[in-house]
């Protein structure tokens, strides 16, 4: 089931290859628990781009990454950092891979906007600003 408006156009978005295999696992196993949300990232999965580690965009979103992002609706400023649903802490910033939130960063790049329902299932359009990668993470300079 396509759970976005026909015609709408959605950004292409840049996976890691092994890490999304793991997210689909995880999305599976999760299914019956969060089934809206399982099924926007085996979606999002399905028409990703997969990467090797060296091939992947330094802007892309994966899990560990920090997200600068805008809430357009309202204009807001958030930080916040992709993790597990274990990692997960709303107070310290740490968005669960396994929320709408989650599902509408991962794979997204720097620049790149996407309408996606919030809690509420109202759509919200976010528009990412910045992504830092994890320490020790970062994509090798080119020489």
């Amino acid at each position: 089931m396509d759970s976005h408006p026909a015609g709408e156009v959605r950004p292409p978005i840049h996976l890691l290859a092994s890490e999304s295999d793991m997210v689909a696992s995880l999305a599976l196993q999760t299914e019956h628990r969060f089934p809206v949300v399982a099924a926007m990232l085996l979606e999002e999965i399905e028409r990703a781009e997969l990467h090797e580690a060296d091939t992947l965009p330094e802007t892309a979103v994966t899990i560990g990454s920090q997200v600068d992002f805008v809430d357009e609706k309202t204009s807001q400023l958030r930080i916040a950092e992709l993790v597990m649903p274990a990692m997960a802490n709303i107070a310290e910033g740490r968005i669960s891979i396994l929320t709408p939130m989650g599902a509408a960063l991962y794979g997204l790049t720097a620049g790149q906007s996407i309408d996606w329902p919030d809690l509420d299932g109202n759509e919200r359009r976010i528009r990412i600003l910045r992504v830092r990668q994890p320490s020790g993470a970062e994509p090798p300079a080119a020489a």
